[in-house]
């Protein structure tokens, strides 16, 4: 019996604001969403993952989170496990489940995530979820020095006035100094980060359950309102909700689902931040494990999923994950190589740019658009002769660099 780990079914809701919807709701509504891509009793799930971040901080629902939203659905009297891991949450959650089908402990596990982010009366709350996803302590001051630098430089090149203070999140502060500094360092420019952002509008454009579907040029995303310089708003992942679940199954439970699509999941790694000396950072780390555990190199990847909550994270990770030499992500995406018809179309879901960042939903997301595009399924998106796909998520910050990152390798089954 082979020990091979796969994605029976998967579903999402579209990513919207969805003030009038609970969690209980759109955790409901991607769970309908995954019966309809295979039909199969809940009530022969083993066991459940649930990943959700600000469920607690907006209505005190701390705990037990995926007992209370999975309940409702008929899921009770088996393992839950709540996930909590900021935005690399809903891949942490897959990561679990892969792990317990992998050690043979289980053969159907459901991981879920689902979250709230936007809030129409308490919206400092949302802002409070975002930064709690950092060293809260230290984030403060250094965010505070972040928007003094970024004030400065915004006059320099003829911003001033455009961006408006304490409207857009703590992680954007950090995306943004990460930006200017590669900028320092490989004469990265701005029209090469709205290059990214456009590629992504457009690709967003053509996926339905996106949370941006309009497409935009380079020069809009220019011209559009600085939100830490050099990041235009157009840049930035939005604010939304949203839910998407996932069926894990080992190779004797596929056996016996002959009418479904299903995944093979050829690596799933889990790493935290920091290790000074190293040598190299997280997202190195993880996708060195995850290939080597795959058998793959960057060069087999036909089509990836990045945390791209700003255009300059898809470009950083491009070159993390080798895709690229370190300080060529701006011509890279330049070139066209990561849109469609391009030699690695990067999120062509839209990426969290477009399609969407309900936290602890986009990790679960990202493997739905690649689950659709590995079974030839993603429409006018669809990435001809897609076999292999990565998805990388990164989770909050310690200093400079994501404090969590899951990186998922898959394969079309045949």
């Amino acid at each position: 019996m082979k020990d091979d780990v796969y994605i029976l079914g998967i579903g999402m809701t579209r990513f919207a604001k969805y003030p009038e919807k609970s969690v209980k709701q759109l955790a409901a509504e991607a769970v309908q969403a995954l019966l309809q891509d295979v039909n199969i009793d809940l009530g022969r799930v083993e066991a459940a993952w649930f990943a959700n971040s600000g469920w607690g901080i907006h209505t005190g629902q701390h705990c037990i989170r995926g007992q209370v939203a999975l309940t409702p659905l008929g899921i009770q009297g088996i393992p839950v496990m709540n996930v909590e891991n900021a935005c690399a949450g809903g891949s942490s959650a897959v990561h679990g489940a892969w792990m317990s089908v992998k050690a043979g402990l289980y053969d159907l596990v459901l991981a879920v995530g689902a979250e709230k982010v936007f809030h129409p009366v308490e919206k400092q709350k949302m802002f409070d979820g975002f930064i709690s996803g950092t060293d809260v302590e230290f984030s403060r001051a250094m965010i505070e020095s972040f928007r003094r630098e970024a004030k400065k430089k915004a006059e320099e090149e003829g911003a001033a006035g455009k961006e408006k203070e304490g409207a857009h999140s703590a992680f954007m502060d950090i995306y943004g100094m990460g930006a200017r500094l590669h900028m320092q360092a490989y004469g990265t420019t701005q029209r090469q980060l709205a290059a990214i952002a456009a590629k992504n509008h457009r690709h967003g454009s053509l996926n339905p359950l996106a949370q941006y579907q309009r497409s935009m040029t380079v020069d809009e995303v220019l011209a559009d309102r600085v939100v830490a310089w050099p990041l235009t708003r157009s840049m930035c992942a939005p604010v939304g909700d949203g839910a998407a679940a996932a069926l894990i199954c080992s190779e004797r439970v596929l056996r016996r689902f002959p009418e479904a699509r299903p995944v093979r999941i050829l690596a799933s790694v889990l790493a935290s931040g920091n290790m000074p000396g190293e040598g190299e950072g997280i997202s190195r780390r993880a996708a060195r494990r995850a290939f080597e555990a795959a058998g793959l190199g960057p060069q087999d990847v036909d089509v990836a999923e990045m945390h791209d909550a700003t255009a300059f994270g898809e470009l950083m990770q491009c070159e993390e994950l080798g895709f690229c030499p370190v300080g060529e992500g701006g011509p890279f995406a330049e070139s066209g190589a990561t849109a469609l018809g391009g030699k690695l179309p990067v999120n062509t879901s839209g990426g969290l740019e477009c399609r969407g960042h309900p936290v602890g939903a986009s990790g679960i997301a990202q493997m739905y658009e690649l689950a659709q595009q590995l079974r030839g399924a993603a429409g006018p998106r669809q990435v001809e002769g897609a076999r292999i796909a990565l998805a990388e998520n990164g989770g909050g910050f310690i200093g400079l660099g994501e404090a969590a990152m899951c990186v998922h390798i898959l394969e079309k089954a045949d």
